[in-house]
């Protein structure tokens, strides 16, 4: 017996051990008390707010302390993404859920399923200024965003052209070297995302760097290794092929037909993919939401998606109305919900 128990308390322990939990502090006199946790495949959708990254949120208590925390999370590294704003969700004027709401702040971070991570408050109530994890990967972003800083001020300090053909030059050395040193391709992307980015006056040199530069090769080869499969890897691979063709042409070195092909039935291919992983994410997350649920719980959760009435619940599963509303009030405390119509927005995209 004594084993047995022994055996309980270890599994228990190991359980409670594979679970993550990210809390932390918002300034409830500035922001509304909503906060979401998103999980970023797209690493050209980093900042803002998207429907179909959004993968929980939470409402903090009446001093602004929040908490998130499951085992649902995947058990390699990803990016995630804390967020808070003062849009209404069913507002008509805010796209709130494209991305578009400019009264928000946000935190980036990198972390899996086992990590603990504390987001404080720091001076004058500012928040989502700092990180605390025993996982030092989790911090990686906020380090960049500190280089970055640096950069602009140097770029800030003296507007000429031969400055800014200088600065250019070093920072994105730079950068590349800080994401190397990191070990931590996800890292890497981020800096790449930024440095990339087609409404950035960095795109040109970036072109140019791309055809001399054997980083972007490297840092193809880094992902493989660390994240084979993943969504991450695939649209690198594909971007860099794509911009490797653009500068090709550019410089009068097309008229390879066949080579053209291959790469649009490649990003045909790939996008298929993507496409194909997030349907499978999605599912996968909806499906997790209902395994806490009994059989006759999903029964009536189904019901409710059809916008039946209890009465009508009742009848068609020839129980009592008070019986259908014990069920709903389980169904509701299960899934972090508080009304009919939370349980349907939850479920909107359910495929």
């Amino acid at each position: 017996m004594k084993r047995i128990a022994l055996f309980i308390c270890l599994f228990l322990v190991a359980k409670s051990y594979s679970q993550y939990a990210f809390s932390g502090q918002v300034d409830t006199n500035k922001w509304q008390n909503t906060v979401y946790l998103s999980l970023i495949e797209d690493y050209r959708q980093l900042s803002g707010m998207y429907a179909e990254q959004i993968i929980a949120k939470t409402t903090s208590d009446s001093l602004g302390y929040f908490q998130f925390s499951g085992d649902q999370l995947d058990d390699e590294h990803r990016i995630y993404r804390l967020h808070v704003d003062n849009c209404a969700e069913d507002s008509r004027d805010l796209n709130h859920f494209t991305g578009d709401c400019p009264d928000s702040r946000e935190v980036l971070f990198i972390a899996k399923n086992t990590d603990s991570i504390q987001f404080p408050l720091s001076f004058n109530k500012e928040m989502f200024c700092d990180i605390r994890s025993s996982n030092e990967k989790a911090l990686a972003l906020i380090r960049v965003d500190s280089l970055k800083e640096e950069m602009g001020f140097a770029f800030s300090e003296i507007r000429s052209t031969a400055n800014k053909k200088l600065n250019t030059k070093k920072w994105f050395e730079t950068l590349q070297a800080f994401g190397t040193n990191l070990n931590e391709p996800l890292a890497e992307l981020y800096i790449y995302a930024f440095l990339s980015d087609r409404s950035n006056e960095f795109y040109d040199y970036y072109l140019n760097d791309l055809t001399t530069n054997s980083y972007y090769d490297k840092l193809e080869a880094r992902l493989i290794n660390r994240y084979p499969n993943s969504i991450y890897l695939k649209k690198y691979s594909t971007e860099i092929a794509s911009d490797k063709f653009t500068v090709s042409d550019e410089n009068g070195n097309s008229g390879w037909p066949n080579y053209v092909y291959i790469l649009i039935g490649l990003s045909v291919l790939l996008n298929i993919l993507l496409i194909v992983k997030l349907i499978k994410n999605r599912t996968n997350y909806k499906t997790g939401l209902t395994s806490s649920l009994s059989k006759q719980e999903q029964k009536i959760l189904d019901h409710i998606l059809e916008d039946l009435t209890n009465k009508d619940i009742a009848e068609r599963m020839f129980i009592s109305v008070s019986t259908v509303k014990t069920h709903i009030n389980n169904i509701y405390k299960k899934l972090n919900v508080q009304s009919r119509e939370e349980v349907k927005k939850l479920f909107k995209s359910k495929l």
